[in-house]
C-alpha cells in the first residue's frame, strides 16, 4: 500500500462521476465504523472510512451535486444528489478532518481499517468477523 501524497495523490469519486475530490495526504487513520447512522448511510453492516486532514482533501467537481445531513449530535454525511453514493463527511467542511468512505476511492488509500467502533450498535443480523481488530463499543 502506498499512502496518498502530493505528488502520488490518491482519487475517489461518486458512483455516477459527477462527484470527484483527490486526497494529497497520508490517511491519519481507518475504521469501521457500526453505529446506526453509518449503518443506515452506507445500507450496510458498517461503514469503512479514513480520516485524513482537511488540507490534504480537494474536491476537483460536483460541488453543486453535494447534499449534506447532519443528525443531531452526530457528523456530517455527505452524498451526491444524482446517484446518491456516501461520500465523505465528518467535520467537513469547516472542521480539521474529513471522513472518507474507502469505497469511494479510485486508488489505494494507503491504509486499511485498523478497529471497530460502535460495536454495541451493530446489527443483530451482523456477527462482527474475527479478524483481530480492536473494538470499541462506542467510539474511540
Amino acid at each position: 500500500m502506498t499512502s496518498p501524497s502530493a505528488s502520488s495523490p490518491a482519487y475517489g469519486s461518486c458512483l455516477c462521476g459527477g462527484v470527484r475530490y483527490r486526497v494529497t495526504q497520508p490517511f491519519r487513520r481507518a475504521n469501521f465504523c457500526h453505529c446506526s447512522r453509518c449503518r443506515k448511510h452506507s445500507g450496510s453492516n458498517a461503514s469503512a472510512q479514513g480520516r485524513v486532514p482537511a488540507d490534504g482533501f480537494e474536491l476537483l467537481a460536483g460541488d453543486e451535486l453535494l447534499r449534506t445531513y447532519r443528525p443531531p449530535g452526530g457528523m456530517v454525511k455527505v452524498f451526491c444528489a444524482t446517484c446518491g453514493s456516501s461520500l465523505f463527511g465528518g467535520t467537513w467542511p469547516e472542521g480539521t478532518e474529513v471522513s472518507i468512505r474507502l469505497g469511494t476511492l479510485d486508488d489505494d488509500p494507503g491504509i486499511a481499517p485498523q478497529f471497530h467502533t460502535f460495536t454495541d450498535d451493530a446489527a443483530a443480523w451482523d456477527p462482527l468477523p474475527p479478524d483481530g481488530l480492536p473494538r470499541y463499543p462506542a467510539s474511540r
